[in-house]
């Protein structure tokens, strides 16, 4: 099945580039709302599904035992720019289990916040692990594991506790299996699961509803997705497309990007998950997807609406500034 073109992106009045792609919408009793194109293939979500790898950092106790609050539940839920802020919490967290940034094995990069970056340089300083984008979520696994008892050497590794217990919540919430066979490594080391994308649609409306979950994971995944939304700078950094979306509309929407043109969200209010891919792997047009398909679900919301769309239609612009363009839903996505 070849996917439908869902976003266009113009330069002047012509069709300069186009993306495909598949979105899937359910509810938390596994009923479709909306499916455009091949949701059954499956994907690795990447960075997406981070709040249901946080699920053992509440679950296991560690979370209360540190006395995190929403700002580092939200940072275990992460993909940061590596902005001070984020750094120094994700150090803050990792110091109150007796650990430091040594401990940290998803490798180093440079902050993806320009700014930061720069900063960093001039400073006369470089990268470590703590500006890797994933330094929360892996603060948070390290947290998990010292509170239960686990060596927290090797914790990226497919046959480590922590990894098991981050497996087992995904195959609960997603439904899917999440086997050697579908196993790869994810850029911070870990391992990365490819399943359907209704998969997470479906795991996103179990996480915002709880349905289908013992009572004690039903208030863990309340927690992280509210945590979220409560504190999304945490989450994403400064200009990013999940701080924009979710400050759109506090505590209604909640949405996590991952690399490679996946994006998850869910909507409180409707009891929905959402999960799409763009194909091409293109991140702008995963945004301008997500935004549009929040858009049609809270359609009832004109105002809100409108702010959503303005979002999907993000403008293209020269480097003197003047828009020359924009990105354009499709008719698939209407």
């Amino acid at each position: 099945m070849t996917n439908p073109v869902l976003i266009e992106v113009l330069r002047g009045a012509i069709v300069e580039s186009a993306h495909r792609g598949a979105v899937a919408v359910f509810d938390a009793d596994g009923k479709p709302v909306l499916e455009i194109g091949d949701t059954s293939r499956p994907v690795f979500p990447r960075s997406a599904v981070k709040a249901i790898q946080a699920l053992p950092l509440v679950e296991s106790g560690a979370a209360d035992a540190y006395g995190f609050g929403n700002r580092e539940l939200a940072l275990a839920c992460a993909s940061h720019s590596g902005e001070p802020a984020h750094v120094e919490l994700a150090r803050s967290m990792l110091a109150r289990a007796g650990l430091d940034g040594s401990a940290l094995e998803c490798g180093a990069h440079w902050p993806s916040s320009h700014d930061a970056t720069i900063a960093l340089a001039r400073a006369g300083g470089s990268p470590n692990a703590l500006h890797n984008n994933c330094s929360g979520k892996h603060s948070g696994f390290l947290c998990t594991c010292v509170h239960s008892g686990i060596e927290p050497q090797g914790y990226v590794r497919a046959d480590h506790a922590l990894q098991e217990m981050v497996r087992d919540a995904m195959q609960a919430v997603t439904g899917a299996r999440h086997g050697a066979d579908e196993r790869a490594t994810d850029g911070c080391s870990i391992p990365t699961y490819a399943v359907p994308l209704r998969s997470f649609a479906l795991g996103f409306a179990r996480m915002v509803t709880g349905r289908g979950f013992a009572p004690g994971r039903a208030r863990a995944a309340k927690r992280l997705l509210s945590a979220c939304m409560a504190e999304p700078f945490f989450v994403a950094g400064t200009g990013r497309a999940d701080l924009a979306l979710m400050q759109a509309a506090p505590g209604r929407i909640f949405a996590k990007g991952g690399a490679e043109g996946v994006h998850c969200a869910a909507l409180p209010e409707l009891g929905l998950g959402i999960a799409l891919k763009c194909d091409d792997g293109a991140g702008r047009a995963a945004e301008s997807m997500v935004a549009a398909i929040i858009a049609r679900l809270l359609r009832a919301d004109e105002v809100l609406a409108a702010k959503l769309l303005e979002m999907a239609n993000a403008p293209i612009e020269s480097r003197i500034g003047a828009t020359v363009g924009a990105l354009r839903p499709t008719a698939a996505l209407a």
